[in-house]
């Protein structure tokens, strides 16, 4: 597993042991930005971190910063590694489960990163409605979720499906804020 592009292109990552995490291949990740875009002076969420994967991606790609926010033991080992060895500005680590983690968050966050688990459905239904409701989004701000093609997530009011893209057997459903 490496990055894709950007400042930190071809640098290698750890991932998390054992099978509670699962990292966004390099294929699904490139799908993704170029789906994305610039990113230049974006600030990001990664949400459901695990290795870091997405938020360092973006951090490669020119985004301003990027808060990680993780739980799981593993992951947070493979995150903290891959922070020391590629030493990207503007890394913030919250340590906390989701969906609480949302409150710790600073407002406003341009992009959001979500990668949960693709069984912990109601997790992430929790979490996007706790982003929905949180002063975190700004107008222009875009929720980006990874799941599994098959299971596409439940969207809560007050969030809309911007466009929706698949890359094999992962989906990105996007997002933002406000009804349509």
């Amino acid at each position: 597993m490496r990055i894709i592009a950007g400042s930190l292109g071809s640098r290698r990552l750890k991932a998390p042991r054992g099978r509670d995490t699962r990292p966004t291949s390099e294929r699904a990740r490139e799908a993704l930005f170029a789906l994305l875009g610039p990113v230049d002076g974006a600030r990001v969420a990664d949400l459901f971190a695990g290795s870091g994967a997405l938020g360092l991606e973006a951090l490669s790609r020119g985004a301003a910063g990027c808060t990680f926010v993780e739980s799981g033991r593993a992951a947070l080992i493979a995150l903290r590694a891959n922070l020391a060895d590629l030493a990207p500005a503007g890394a913030v680590v919250v340590t906390a489960p989701l969906p609480g983690a949302v409150d710790r968050l600073s407002p406003p966050i341009d992009l959001l990163l979500l990668d949960p688990p693709y069984a912990a459905g109601g997790l992430l239904t929790a979490t996007l409605e706790r982003l929905a409701a949180s002063p975190l989004l700004a107008d222009g701000s875009l929720i980006v979720v990874e799941h599994a093609a098959r299971t596409p997530p439940v969207i809560p009011p007050g969030l809309t499906v911007e466009e929706r893209h698949r890359a094999g057997e992962t989906a990105f459903t996007l997002l933002r804020p406000g009804t349509r």
